[in-house]
Parts: structure tokens; sequence; C-alpha cells
């Protein structure tokens, strides 16, 4: 079932009298309005509050947002209504946030659905897996609604850049077409997710250079902010499905003290 969402915006720098006033907890909006007004959110939360003031800022900044309640709710409005990205949070009743983000991950038109978790300050494993499962990005409770809609536009501008990438990347045995978003180890076809296949073609187009995890962060996925910890996992990832032992890897080097760096030679 399809929530619309509040048409009434949260967070102005003074409540406005007869309106609605801003909950505790959640900082004044600035200005974010550099969304093109086509891009439509798909926001995922069983809090009434989370989704109401999330929403108010995202229609702020320009996007229409459609809302829903639980994991089934969910997956229904994805299904029929095609979002640009979907907030997801991972405490939903009945499906929860990790099951929907796999399901997604399962179907063509979800594959490619950007999408951006919302996770408690604890709930740390569950981040990892969720990153492991494909989402582009993740925020963590209590959270500003300014930052989330800045990690939001940074996943658009991303997702939309990605098709302008053309040709293809060669490294040994190792291939990427860029343009078909499809990457070969050999004769093997690898299953990389849309973050772990930008990485690759970063690496691949600078072998033999070190590069740190925040630099990674910025010149690969366009993040300004988050944490490190994202590239570690993404880097692990990566190992697991392009390395003969990822135990002892030889394409993907860590640089002690700076970062990681791809050695084409070695493979």
């Amino acid at each position: 079932m399809r929530t619309i969402a509040a048409s009434v915006p949260y967070g102005s720098r003074t409540d406005r009298p007869g309106g609605p006033a801003r909950p505790p907890g959640f900082p004044i909006l600035d200005d974010v309005t550099d969304t093109p007004p086509t891009a439509c959110v798909l926001v995922v939360d069983d809090d009434p509050t989370v989704a109401e003031v999330v929403t108010g800022y995202l229609q702020r900044a320009g996007f229409r947002v459609d809302r829903a309640a639980d994991g089934h709710q969910a997956l229904a409005a994805a299904a029929e209504h095609r979002p640009d990205l979907v907030v997801l949070d991972l405490m939903l009743p009945g499906i929860d946030g990790l099951e929907v983000c796999r399901r997604l991950r399962a179907t063509e038109a979800g594959a490619r659905l950007p999408v951006v978790m919302l996770t408690a300050k604890g709930e740390e494993a569950d981040r990892i897996l969720g990153l492991e499962l494909g989402a582009d990005d993740y925020v963590t409770k209590p959270f500003s609604p300014r930052e989330l809609v800045l990690r939001i536009q940074s996943v658009l501008r991303r997702t939309a850049l990605a098709p302008a990438a053309g040709g293809l990347l060669t490294a040994g045995d190792l291939t990427l077409d860029q343009q078909a978003r499809r990457a070969r180890r050999g004769e093997r076809e690898l299953s990389l997710t849309l973050r772990e296949f930008d990485l690759l073609a970063f690496l691949l187009r600078h072998p033999g250079t070190a590069f740190g995890r925040e630099e990674l962060m910025q010149r690969v996925w366009g993040w300004e902010f988050g944490d490190l910890s994202t590239v570690t996992v993404h880097v692990r990832r990566l190992r697991e499905k392009i390395e003969d032992d990822p135990a002892a890897p030889v394409l993907i080097s860590t640089v002690w003290g700076v970062g990681y760096r791809f050695d084409p030679v070695k493979g």
C-alpha cells in the first residue's frame, strides 16, 4: 500500500504560528535545494515522527517522497512506483530492513536502486551486513535530517554519473565493461555491487598508486564524510571476489599507514 508523504515541511528557523512544532532532538534545516524536482525517494520507517520529519526535509530539498511503514509496503511501493532512492530503516515490523534490501537486490529493477540505511547506534554488525548486501550508505540514529539529505544527494549524484563512464578496463585477466557494468576474471563473471564495481574501476584506472580510505571515499563515491570502516568493508568484500586467496591478497594490497593499492603485475 502506498502512503503519501506529509505535505508540510518541518524545520523552519522558527516554528511558524499555527504550524507544526519541530520535534525535539531534530536540528533546524538550512537551505538544501540543489536536488532535481523529479527525484523521488521512498522513506521506509515505522516511526511516524521520524518519517514525517525526514519527509519534510526531503520535500524542502526538492524531492518527491513516498512512504512505507513496513517491509511489505516497502517492497510493493518499490516495485510499483520505481523510486530513485530508498531510505530504509533496519528495524521494521514483519520483514526487517536487511531482508528488504536483500529482496530488492535480487530483482532486476532493485539491483541498481540506491539504498541509504538507517541504523541504531549499536548495530555495527547489521550496518556491515547492510553494506555487504549492497547498501550505498548508512546514517546512524539519532541523526541530523540535513545530513541525511546531503548523503542522499551525494549518492544520487554518484549514481547519475556512473553511466557516463565508458570503455573497457583491463588488468591481467580482470576485465571491466564500464558501459554494461559487468566484470569478469578470466571466464568467471564477477557479481559486484555498485559500490564494489566503482571501487574496482577506480583502482584499475590508477594501478600502483596508494590511496587512503578517506581519499577513496571522496574520489570513488563522492562522500565528503562518513565512517571509514565503510571502505574497509568494501575492500574486504572485493578481495573475496577477485583474489585467489583473500587472506593473502596480491591484487589489492594493504599499504600500512596509508591505505590500499592495486598491483596488477602481481596478479
